[in-house]
């Protein structure tokens, strides 16, 4: 098992074949995909022939970075993912967690870890989040692990996601806003 880091209560590690099954479980979920397609359950061929092929190679391509299988240390239970990947403008930071690990600090305590990781190990220089304008629960995850509001922008989203007209958010935090936060 190739883990990227563990926290307190978290490993996330890399995806394998063997995920198949807890990703197309997270994505049936049609609260967990409100805000990401707007309920719409992802096909299982879709997981199988894209979508963790894709997961995988990043593996390949970035150490470090890609998207990261999360399992609670207590229970060995998926709990969701993390992604930390390479886009233009830095690395964007991104989670979906199972329903029944929602309210309990699980994507706080992996987002905190991978910015940590990532500004500390990694020789990354700003990380980025985006989610929509009324994900308020989202929004307050971005807010409590140190990134800050950036900008509103409308984004061309596939599916008609229910607040989607008042657009997305972006977040960020810099190396030196991390240092600087870090400072005593």
């Amino acid at each position: 098992m190739h883990v990227l880091l563990e926290t307190e209560r978290l490993v996330l590690r890399r995806f394998t074949e063997a995920d198949v099954d807890a990703l197309v479980a997270l994505d049936a979920d049609p609260e967990v995909m409100r805000y990401v397609t707007g309920g719409v359950p992802t096909p299982r061929y879709e997981i199988e022939t894209e979508i963790l092929p894709a997961y995988l190679r990043y593996h390949e391509r970035f150490e470090g970075l890609g998207y990261w299988a999360t399992v609670e240390k207590a229970t060995d239970a998926f709990v969701g993912w993390f992604e930390f990947r390479p886009p233009a403008e830095g690395v964007e930071l991104g989670y979906r967690l199972r329903r029944a690990a929602w309210g309990k600090g699980f994507a706080t305590e992996g987002a905190l870890a991978l910015i940590d990781k990532g500004f500390a190990e990694l020789g990354v220089e700003r990380v980025v989040a985006h989610t929509l304008v009324v994900h308020a629960a989202s929004r307050r995850v971005l807010e409590k692990v140190g990134l800050r509001y950036v900008r509103t922008f409308h984004a061309d989203w596939p599916y008609r996601i229910d607040g989607d007209e008042h657009g997305d958010v972006e977040y960020a935090l810099t190396r030196s806003e991390w240092e600087e936060r870090r400072a005593p």
